[in-house]
């Protein structure tokens, strides 16, 4: 579910960043939290 959260957090990135220049900076901001959640449990999930 997080991958899923994370892939369309990019697709609204690339929409607003490329096409409608919508969201500004905070949809930059949340596909960054959303990468570095993703990033995070990756780590911690090989260590288990």
């Amino acid at each position: 579910m997080l991958f899923t959260i994370a892939a369309v957090l990019v697709v609204l990135w690339l929409l607003g960043a490329f096409a409608f220049h919508v969201g500004g900076g905070l949809i930059h901001l949340i596909l960054v939290v959303a990468v570095i959640v993703v990033i995070v449990q990756l780590i911690q999930g090989r260590r288990v």
